[in-house]
């Protein structure tokens, strides 16, 4: 087991259906395969989890997205390499977890992207379907707005990659952000 001082917090961000958590769970398994310890938190997870009472409205959202920063950052500073796997689609709370996470780890930001009609067609969960009947309120690029990323360190972009390459992509770039601070 390789022993960090001190972890990295990696935040996945895109669409829902993009492809944020199955390129985090690539890189989590290729990492401790390496030695590392890795947690991925994915959305779905902790709202069953530690966060159930969480809803969807801008605020709701950037609660929950503070809480799951605060989590991140604590397995980090710890040594742990932590990939978040959440819609998140507001800039200035992603703005707001970045400085919550650089008080003490550093933060990558990583771009997961799809368009959006290639993501009504994953629709794994038959979310979109439901959205576009108007069932759910808030849904991201549907009814609520995502806004992409301005600066991210990473764009994986999931139509033209597979989930492989675009990990193996992820892995090169945390790599050397712990190499960096080593």
């Amino acid at each position: 087991m390789k022993c960090l001082e001190r972890g990295v917090v990696v935040w996945l961000t895109g669409l829902p259906a993009s492809g944020k958590t199955t390129i985090a769970n690539i890189v989590a398994d290729k990492l401790r395969s390496m030695g590392y310890k890795v947690e991925v938190l994915d959305g779905d997870w902790v709202r069953k989890t530690i966060n159930p009472d969480a809803g969807f409205t801008r605020e709701e959202r950037r609660r929950h997205l503070h809480r799951v920063a605060w989590i991140a950052r604590l397995l980090a500073r710890n040594g742990v390499i932590v990939l978040c796997s959440f819609v998140s689609p507001y800039r200035d709370v992603r703005r707001e977890i970045r400085e919550i996470v650089e008080e003490e780890v550093p933060f990558i930001e990583v771009y997961v992207y799809a368009p959006l009609e290639e993501c009504i067609k994953r629709d794994p969960k038959g979310l979109y379907k439901k959205a576009l009947r108007g069932e759910i309120k808030h849904f991201t690029g549907i009814s609520d707005p995502y806004e992409p990323p301005e600066n991210p360190a990473l764009v994986l972009d999931t139509v033209k990659n597979t989930a492989e390459e675009n990990a193996s992509k992820l892995i090169d770039l945390i790599l050397n952000v712990i190499d960096r601070k080593a």
